[in-house]
């Protein structure tokens, strides 16, 4: 349990996910005050006084009036008596921007990484897009720098529905969730080909000999957004001659009709965590984040 100089702020559109995660920590809540102004400015009202650490939940899609939110939250949790601010994001904003592809394109996981670092002392989050780099730490520069997944949870949700599914990544950078979340159960494996166009087009191919005639198949991958690399993969899979297609993902984005898109290229069950709320969430992280923040403590 924690103790009484730890207070959990949030918003009130998370109020549901902070109370979750503040009974599995023993935290006590407050929410954040918030006003729009007509001229989009907004006004925000913390605790006049708050304890010497602070948890800050807040998941950053959408982010980035978000981001706006954190600077002055922080800045202003520091003038009011917090000494240790601890950013708990289960969603992590800007990190797939980790490299220029053309001269002066913005790199927004190194700056938006400085960002935070410069708001607060730790940074909590679940499965983040790095793939250049081999920690958080390098992207976010703080002493406490936590990057949990929750490829294990989904596992555990597949094997619920599917008896001995075969797990399958869509790309190379899936690889690492695909491998821990076989590893979990024992469970068979493999991993696609990605060629990606633009935003909208890709192609995915089966590596060479993969046999998925009759199997019971679940996409596994971090992030779901447009949906397109999702169902080239489930159409490719069932051309194969997958018995069942259904997708298991850590960030349920689904921007547009993506979700449409992918039950239209025959995935049947979609599943995914709740570091973003979304209808097909079937995994509360709250026990896995309030671990973390335990350890965190006791660091």
């Amino acid at each position: 349990m924690m103790t009484e100089d730890t207070l959990l702020l949030h918003f009130e559109d998370e109020s549901d996910e902070a109370a979750r995660l503040a009974r599995e920590a023993g935290l006590e809540t407050a929410v954040i005050e918030r006003h729009r102004f007509p001229d989009d400015e907004l006004r925000l009202r913390l605790p006049a006084a708050l304890p010497a650490r602070v948890v800050l939940y807040r998941s950053l899609h959408r982010p980035n009036e978000k981001l706006l939110e954190l600077l002055l939250v922080a800045r202003s949790a520091g003038r009011q008596g917090a000494q240790h601010l601890t950013l708990v994001a289960p969603y992590l904003a800007y990190m797939r921007q980790d490299k220029a592809f053309r001269p002066g394109e913005v790199v927004s996981q190194r700056i938006v990484g400085e960002f935070l670092a410069g708001l607060f002392d730790a940074v909590i989050t679940v499965d983040p897009h790095l793939h250049r780099i081999a920690t958080l730490a390098e992207a976010i520069p703080v002493a406490h720098a936590l990057a949990l997944t929750g490829a294990g949870l989904l596992a555990d949700v597949a094997v619920a529905h599917r008896p001995q599914p075969l797990l399958v990544g869509p790309d190379v950078e899936s690889r690492q969730w695909v491998e821990t979340a076989a590893q979990r159960h024992g469970l068979d494996h493999l991993v696609c080909t990605k060629v990606r166009h633009d935003d909208q087009r890709v192609d995915i191919a089966l590596p060479a000999g993969a046999d998925v005639r009759g199997r019971a198949v679940v996409i596994l991958d971090d992030v779901a957004s447009s949906g397109h690399t999702l169902a080239r993969t489930a159409e490719g899979l069932r051309a194969a001659g997958a018995a069942s297609v259904d997708v298991a993902v850590t960030h349920a984005l689904f921007a547009g009709d993506a979700l449409a898109l992918i039950r239209a290229a025959g995935v049947g069950e979609v599943w995914s965590t709740d570091c973003i709320v979304h209808p097909t969430n079937a995994v509360h992280i709250a026990p896995m984040l309030a671990a973390a923040l335990r350890e965190l403590r006791a660091a």
